[in-house]
Order: C-alpha cells, then sequence, then structure tokens
C-alpha cells in the first residue's frame, strides 16, 4: 500500500553531523531518523534506506557553513534537494527550547507543508569564481586594518603626512623617512609598512588571478555588458553575477531590488505606515558593491575615455541602456538631495535603481524579453 508514498526529509546539517527527521505526504508528524555521520558514505547510505520502494523523496536543509557538499551528493545520486533560506523560516516566538532533533522535525514539517524558501545553488564553476571574489574582498579589508594600525601607530608618536592620500607612493616615500630614537620602535614601524605591503601585494595578486578566471568563465559576456555602466569596472561587475549568477533568471527589476535587500522595510497597521531602512536581506557581499558603484553618479552624467572603452565592447542596445540609466540616476541622486535626504540615503536609492539596470542589461545580453520601468 505504502510503495509510492512520497517523503519528506529534513536534515540539520553540522560539521561533524547530520540531524535527520523524515515525513510522509499527508498531515502525519515527522518521524526522528535520527543522527548520522556527515560523511559521503553515510549519506549515501541514508538515501538508499529512505529513498527504496518511494516513488519520490525530497530532500532538504538550511544554508550555512557547511555550504553545498550534501546538496551536489544529493543531486549526483538522483534525489531532489533544496537548501533553504535560514532568515526565512517561520519561528515561533515562545519556543525557547533549541535541539537538532528539534530542528529537523520543524524543518521537515514546513518543508511540506511548502513554508520555506530555497536559494539559489550554484554550480561548481560558478562557486570557484565567488570563493576568488570573496577571497579578494578579505584581502582588502585585512589590507584596511593594516592600514589603519600603520596610521594609528604614527598617530600616538605624532607623525602626520602631510598629503591627502595614504595610498600613493609619495605617502611611502615619506614612511621611509621617519627614524625614531627608540630602535625597537623603528622595528615596529617597518613591520607595520612591510605588512601593509605584504596584504596589497595580495589584493593584486587577486585581482591578477579575476582577471584570468574572466577569460574562461561562461558568464564573461554578462560581465563585459555590466562593465558598460559607470561605477561597474571589473571587480564590481565580476562580483555581482558571481554571487547573484544569472540575474535574468529574476522576474522583474523590482525582484532583483527586494533580493538585494535595497527595498524599504515597512510596518504598516491599520491606517498607520510606517516606512524605513532598506531591508538588508539576501545577499550582503552584491549590495555593497552596488551602494560603492553609485557615490560615481553624484558627478554629472558623462561618457568619459575610459567608460567608452568598457562599452565599445558590448552592443549598440547595452550601451544605450547604460547612457539611459547615467542620465537618470544622476538626476535622481541630485534630486534626492535636494529634497533633504543624505549623500548616503541618495547613494542607497541610486544602488537599488541601478540593480534594475543591471537587470536589464543581463536580460538583453542573455537574449531573453524584458520589460523595465522606473515606476
Amino acid at each position: 500500500m505504502n510503495k509510492y508514498i512520497t517523503k519528506y526529509v529534513g536534515m540539520d546539517v553540522h560539521k561533524e553531523t547530520i540531524a535527520v527527521a523524515i515525513a510522509r505526504e499527508g498531515r502525519g508528524e515527522p518521524i526522528y531518523y535520527g543522527e548520522i555521520p556527515n560523511t559521503d558514505e553515510a549519506i549515501r547510505k541514508l538515501v538508499k534506506k529512505v529513498a527504496s520502494n518511494v516513488e519520490k523523496v525530497s530532500f532538504c536543509y538550511e544554508a550555512g557553513p557547511c555550504g553545498y557538499d550534501v546538496y551536489h551528493q544529493l543531486i549526483d545520486l538522483g534525489q531532489r534537494c533544496d537548501v533553504v533560506a535560514p532568515s526565512l523560516i517561520p519561528k515561533k516566538s515562545g519556543d525557547r527550547v533549541k535541539t537538532d532533533r528539534r530542528d529537523a522535525n520543524t524543518l521537515t514539517r514546513l518543508y511540506r507543508a511548502g513554508e520555506l524558501t530555497p536559494v539559489w545553488v550554484p554550480d561548481k564553476e560558478q562557486e570557484a569564481i565567488r570563493d576568488l571574489t570573496r577571497a579578494r574582498e578579505d584581502m582588502k579589508a585585512m589590507e584596511g586594518h593594516a592600514k589603519q594600525r600603520l596610521g594609528a601607530f604614527l598617530l600616538r608618536h605624532g607623525k602626520r603626512f602631510p598629503g591627502k592620500c595614504n595610498r600613493t607612493q609619495a605617502y611611502f616615500r615619506w614612511l621611509e623617512e621617519i627614524k625614531f630614537d627608540m630602535p625597537a620602535q623603528q622595528i615596529v614601524l617597518q613591520e607595520y609598512v612591510d605588512t601593509v605591503k605584504h596584504m596589497k601585494g595580495r589584493v593584486e595578486a587577486l585581482e591578477e588571478e579575476m582577471r584570468q578566471a574572466m577569460k574562461e568563465w561562461s558568464l564573461a559576456p554578462v560581465v563585459t555588458g555590466l562593465m558598460a555602466l559607470r561605477g561597474v569596472a571589473l571587480i564590481t561587475a565580476m562580483t555581482v553575477v558571481a554571487e547573484l549568477g544569472d540575474i535574468s533568471r529574476f522576474t522583474s527589476a523590482r525582484q532583483i531590488m527586494a533580493h538585494l535587500g535595497l527595498v524599504p522595510s515597512e510596518h504598516s497597521s491599520g491606517n498607520r505606515q510606517k516606512r524605513g531602512g532598506i531591508t538588508k536581506t539576501g545577499n550582503g557581499h552584491a549590495r555593497r558593491v552596488l551602494i560603492e558603484a553609485s557615490w560615481c553618479y553624484r558627478l554629472p552624467a558623462r561618457k568619459t575615455a575610459q567608460i567608452q572603452r568598457r562599452a565599445e565592447k558590448t552592443s549598440e542596445t547595452v550601451q544605450a541602456i547604460a547612457w539611459k540609466a547615467q542620465k537618470r540616476l544622476c538626476r535622481r541622486y541630485w534630486h534626492l538631495i535636494n529634497k533633504g535626504k543624505r549623500p548616503v540615503e541618495a547613494c542607497t536609492a541610486v544602488a537599488r535603481e541601478l540593480s534594475g539596470f543591471m537587470w536589464a542589461i543581463v536580460c538583453e545580453v542573455m537574449g531573453k524579453n524584458y520589460v523595465y520601468t522606473t515606476a
């Protein structure tokens, strides 16, 4: 009788173990299967046991630090698997007990009810590019920390650079001229300077690796198309595409804006309407580089030689979209500033619309029909 029953399997995945719960189609309570090791052999045995004499089995687990290894293994075994967004899992506000068993049972129950939101899972090529862009981002942050520590050391001893920028050759030449009376302090200075130079070299090396990886990447035409936009050079374009993949999978520009957490939050009830700051949901890496790129639109619209060289590698339609985006977003920034918005708020609003123009360009490059409105 139970030969073709559909099963739903929820897994609470950890570094060493996986808590597993199983629910059959219907209204019955999930059954806690138990805890298995987080190994390929244990997962293979689980699939063999759960999927025997069953027409359909669906697995799910939360996205987390363990990555997508379990997902790829289940797909290779011919099973369906969904990786769900942890922040969108419904939770009872009064529930104060959390165990692996409860988490697995709750995950299975909600998965069967269709209350969970799957996330987009990158393929192995996409994940490799994403790891590369994130490594560059981490090295850049480490370089910033090293510069901050060097600057704090110099400030404690009254050493102030007469110039404006600490990223120029003049700054490093000035550092070579600094002398301390105590030998220990001279050694400390040199160690800080060497650390800054080392981290700068690591960033440059990873940027070169990104340029080389793009030549072989299947989504390289998408990156080239996005680089026609003002403020979107190689680093920004590769980061956005590496984090989001094929952006044309979104059905509208508004959907990608919401996915990136660039839309206003809202808490309205009855006749009372209250909107707050942006939701900050979704991918924070892509959102950060978009907001950084949006600062370029505080300057008047203009096709500089650098932008034009990047745009010439794309089609005329993409160039038209990029020029339309530049004209609109430059006006949008100053319109918001004149209304009394702070620059950071105006740039966030510009980043929201910039993501919409990116979606339009990707749809054009991928040959998909789209309708983009700025309303």
